[in-house]
C-alpha cells in the first residue's frame, strides 16, 4: 500500500476537542499544519473557505455545531455549520485540488439497530443535529469526490468538556450517580481517533465513508463505572438508570455501535478496545 507524502494540511474547528489532538498528530506525521478556529474562519462564508483552503493539499473538517439539544430549536444554525459549512469546504477543496476528511456522527442513524451499523446502512436521523450532519455528509461526497467521511461517536479527550470530566466532577459533588444503562456505544478517545485519521490519509485507501470508533461496546453506565475504577473511586457509587428517566429535547440513539468492516477491508488498523483507550487516558 502506497504512502502519500505529507504536505500542507488545514484543520478547521481548531478550538475543538478533536482538533486538540489531531493537530499535533498531523505534525508528528510530517504535515505542515494550519489550524483555524471559529474566530479565524467562518465556514458558512464560501469566500473565506476558498481563501483558507487555497494552497493546502488536505483539509480535515472538525468544525461542527454539536449542541445536540439546542439544535432541536435552532436547526437553521446547526444546518449552517454542519451542512452549508461542510459544502463550502468541500467545494473549496475541489477547486484547490485538495483532499478532504470530514468528521461525522452516529446520529445520522436511527439508533434502533441490534448489530453494528455498516457504512452503507441507510441514514435515518431522528434529531435536528443528525439531520444536519447527514446533509453535510451528502454535500461532501457530492462536491468533493476525493474525500473521506469518518463517522465517530462518544468522543472524550483533554481538549474539551466530555463525559469523563463530567463524571469526575460529579463524583466530587455527590455520593452516588445515576447513569443510563440502556444506550450502547463505543467510547472513543480523541487521541485514538486522531491517530486513525492520520493513518487513513497516509494509507491512500479508497475515498468514501468509514467509521472511526473504538472496538468493543459498553453502556454509559459501564463507561462511568470504568472511569470510577481507573481513578481510584468506588464503581459501586454508579447506579444504573434509564433514558426515560432523563428526558432530553433531542432523542438519544439506543444503539450507537458502528461497524469497522470498511477499515478492515482497506487494511487500515482499527482503533483499540474502548477499555484500553480509557485506561490510557486515565493513566
Amino acid at each position: 500500500m502506497s504512502t502519500s507524502s505529507p504536505g500542507r494540511a488545514l484543520v478547521t474547528g481548531a478550538g475543538g476537542m478533536l482538533a486538540h489532538d489531531l493537530v499535533p498528530a498531523l505534525r508528528d506525521a510530517g504535515w505542515v499544519v494550519t489550524a483555524l478556529g471559529r474566530l479565524d474562519l467562518d465556514v458558512t462564508d464560501p469566500a473565506q473557505c476558498i481563501a483558507a483552503v487555497d494552497g493546502h493539499d488536505l483539509v480535515l473538517n472538525t468544525a461542527a455545531y454539536t449542541a445536540v439539544d439546542d439544535a432541536e430549536t435552532d436547526e437553521a444554525a446547526a444546518f449552517a455549520v454542519n451542512a452549508v459549512g461542510a459544502a463550502n469546504l468541500a467545494r473549496a477543496c475541489s477547486r484547490a485540488g485538495a483532499r478532504m476528511v470530514h468528521v461525522s456522527t452516529d446520529y445520522v442513524f436511527d439508533g434502533t439497530a441490534t448489530e453494528p451499523y455498516a457504512v452503507d446502512h441507510p441514514v435515518a436521523p431522528r434529531s435536528a443535529y443528525g439531520r444536519t450532519k447527514a446533509a453535510g455528509e451528502w454535500a461532501v461526497r457530492a462536491l468533493c469526490p476525493e474525500s473521506w467521511v469518518v463517522r465517530t461517536a462518544w468522543l472524550y479527550g483533554a481538549g474539551g468538556p466530555n463525559f469523563v470530566s463530567t463524571m469526575l466532577r460529579l463524583a466530587g459533588e455527590r455520593e452516588t450517580l445515576s447513569v443510563v444503562d440502556d444506550q450502547i456505544g463505543q467510547p472513543t478517545w480523541t487521541v485514538d481517533l486522531a491517530d486513525l485519521l492520520v493513518r487513513l490519509v497516509a494509507s491512500d485507501t479508497a475515498y468514501g465513508i468509514h467509521h472511526g470508533t473504538s472496538s468493543g461496546q459498553t453502556t454509559w453506565f459501564g463507561f462511568a463505572r470504568a472511569i470510577f475504577g481507573l481513578n481510584g473511586l468506588d464503581p459501586e457509587r454508579v447506579l444504573p438508570t434509564t433514558t426515560e428517566a432523563f428526558p432530553r429535547p433531542a432523542p438519544r440513539p439506543a444503539w450507537s455501535v458502528l461497524s469497522h468492516h470498511s477499515l478492515e477491508q482497506a487494511e487500515v488498523a482499527t482503533i483499540r478496545d474502548w477499555s484500553e483507550g480509557i485506561a490510557a487516558f486515565s493513566a
